[in-house]
């Protein structure tokens, strides 16, 4: 592996991302997924031995946070974290205490300005939806359980009722099928009334980009959606490239809050 690139790492409640910083995109992205925290010795195989910079953006929990920022520590010299602010690059977030929006959502709306009005669809441990305008305005979004974790909740409260299988047919005659459906319907359904609400508030269609480890499974049933699998990491190597100054303009740590930087 290379370690002549700063690198990126996106931390989710189940999964850490990892990419070397290629010009202003993500390079090849490596996966680990792990339950409560990634382990040291799947960490030491997935890392570089040594990086000049590496750039964190984690909606994780404490202890998978600290164990990735150990690990880091021992092949770094600086780790940049990075945070939500409350404009970068034309980006203009709608919410009033940024802080409070998941830097997972700001990266992908960051990966996404550009693309013109666009619905931003974060499919994961949760169901995000972000109406982002064309000329940088984020209106807003909603949160709710994503199909998966739908299903875990219900057997947690139920234990009959598997977490697993079956498929999303609407009108199910057997009890998995009728969980698919349920469950992958209340998802669909979120996505087609934000883009409904979206029109009449724009007064034109948007774009739909759906990404996050269970976006497959929603794409093929979104009409003219668009799967974008690493879109956090894309919009985290935006923030990294006019970090390093790769890409011109004012770096992102003219916001307070947008980073910390630690030094080993």
């Amino acid at each position: 592996m290379s370690t002549a690139a700063p690198w990126l790492f996106d931390l989710g409640n189940t999964r850490l991302k990892c990419a070397p910083l290629v010009g202003d995109a993500a390079g090849r992205v490596q996966a680990l997924a792990y339950d409560d925290a990634p382990g040291a010795d799947a960490l030491a195989a997935l890392l570089p031995a040594r990086l000049p910079r590496a750039y964190v953006a984690s909606v994780a929990g404490d202890a998978a946070t600290a164990t990735l920022l150990d690990a880091l520590t021992a092949r770094t010299r600086q780790i940049v974290r990075v945070r939500t602010a409350a404009a970068f690059d034309g980006l203009r977030i709608a919410y009033a205490e940024p802080a409070r929006l998941g830097v997972d959502r700001f990266l992908a709306l960051v990966a996404a300005r550009g693309l013109g009005d666009v619905l931003v669809c974060g499919v994961g441990t949760a169901l995000t939806v972000d109406l982002l305008e064309a000329d940088g305005t984020h209106a807003g979004g909603a949160i709710a359980p994503s199909p998966t974790l739908m299903r875990q909740m219900l057997q947690a409260r139920m234990p009959q009722l598997p977490a697993g299988g079956g498929r999303d047919v609407g009108f199910a005659g057997d009890t998995l099928d009728a969980l698919a459906s349920g469950c992958e319907g209340a998802a669909l359904g979120l996505v087609e009334r934000a883009r409904t609400a979206a029109r009449a508030r724009l007064g034109r269609s948007v774009h739909v980009v759906l990404h996050g480890g269970g976006a497959a499974a929603l794409a093929g049933r979104v009409a003219g959606a668009q799967l974008r699998h690493d879109l956090v990491l894309a919009g985290l190597a935006r923030w990294a490239a006019r970090d390093v100054g790769i890409v011109d303009g004012p770096r992102p740590h003219a916001i307070d809050d947008t980073d910390a930087s630690r030094d080993a």
